[in-house]
């Protein structure tokens, strides 16, 4: 739901004496600009010392100093379009010449219209990532659940992006030590600099990290809950969420304690085949009857003519508790066989490192 809080739809809540009763979990637009704005964001983590990659930002007034920048940058390189670009404006250039020809065609050839009219370059970070989530009135906030997605339609982390193929939680390498840094540098700064530069936010906010050298940096913050993540982490989230957002609207999220499950929650995603490029719909889906143990999350379906049929790219997310992450692993890639549609696709690999 990115596209409407950047547009303000907390703000047309809130302003509207007839709307303005409802709760909304969302920043206003001012806020959603950690998100809507990758220069913001950038500039708003320099602000309160929240560590993150070095970075510039460049726009067509000063392209010939970008082109400079990227010539004596360091490899790889990424390069970022300011704005939003349905997930798909983060380019991670292996060589010279395609960081050059990547920033030509964001800036000059408005790759993402005017998403990219600015870009940001910055340094490539090397190490493992995770996502942590919080729910913020502004001034308090619980931590969600931490979880790990994997993003890449190949085993192995190969081939393009996508929305998402899975998701594990917890992240076994987010230990306590680790996630007390994360908090003290990163979750803390960030919703006390909101509310010192009076943005308005009751909502949640998505931090993108990696861990590097067992330091947390961000690589991005997101104004929403992410997919497949929110598959696992609100499964493993013991509070009852309305419950939550009713302390958030009012206010009074010092008052609240998250508490998770002690199992694993895991998450597999089925796709069409062809994802996340062209691909086939209409595909009538049958096996739910014999899945046992998972829950399934309809994503990409319709039912047409009294069928189940395929009718996107990402179809259906199959999540299952385990004791471990093989545990629930194992549950949902046995459920994902008794799936069946032509086109069937999913990565064999979520969550392989933690097995």
């Amino acid at each position: 739901p990115e596209d409407p809080l950047v547009a303000g739809i907390y703000d047309f809540f809130k302003n509207d004496p007839e709307l303005q009763h409802i709760m909304v979990a969302g920043p206003s637009a001012a806020g959603a600009q950690l998100e809507g704005s990758k220069a913001f964001s950038k500039r708003f983590m320099q602000r309160h010392n929240v560590p993150t990659a070095g970075y510039e930002e460049f726009t067509d007034e000063n392209y010939d100093a970008g082109v400079a920048y990227i010539k004596q940058h360091s490899l790889p390189i990424v390069l970022k379009a300011d704005g939003l670009a349905a997930g798909k404006g983060v380019v991670i250039a292996q060589s010279t010449e395609e960081a050059l020809t990547t920033f030509n065609s964001m800036i000059k050839e408005a790759r993402f219209g005017d998403a990219s009219k600015k870009v940001v370059i910055e340094e490539f970070l090397d190490g493992i990532e995770l996502s942590v989530f919080v729910l913020t009135d502004g001034t308090n906030y619980v931590r969600l659940p931490e979880a790990k997605d994997y993003k890449r339609i190949g085993v192995g982390d190969s081939g393009p992006n996508t929305g998402g193929m899975g998701a594990v939680s917890p992240v076994p390498f987010a230990d306590d030590a680790f996630m007390q840094k994360i908090t003290e540098r990163i979750i803390d700064p960030t919703v006390k600099g909101l509310k010192e530069e009076r943005l308005t936010y009751q909502g949640f906010i998505f931090f993108g990290l990696i861990k590097v050298n067992g330091e947390p940096y961000v690589i991005e913050y997101n104004c929403r809950m992410g997919d497949p993540e929110t598959e696992v982490v609100i499964p493993r989230l013991e509070n009852d969420l309305v419950e939550l957002i009713v302390l958030m609207h009012n206010g009074k999220l010092n008052e609240a304690a998250a508490k998770f499950k002690a199992e694993a929650a895991c998450t597999v995603m089925l796709v069409s085949e062809g994802y996340p490029d062209s691909y086939a719909k209409g595909k009538v889906m049958t096996g739910f009857e014999n899945v046992k143990d998972s829950m399934l999350l309809h994503a990409g379906t319709i039912i047409k003519d009294g069928h189940v049929v395929t009718n996107g790219g990402r179809v259906l997310a199959i999540t299952s508790y385990g004791k471990n992450i093989a545990d629930a692993l194992a549950t949902s890639y046995a459920n994902a066989e008794q799936i069946n549609y032509q086109g069937k696709f999913y990565r064999s690999d979520i969550g392989h490192e933690f097995k």
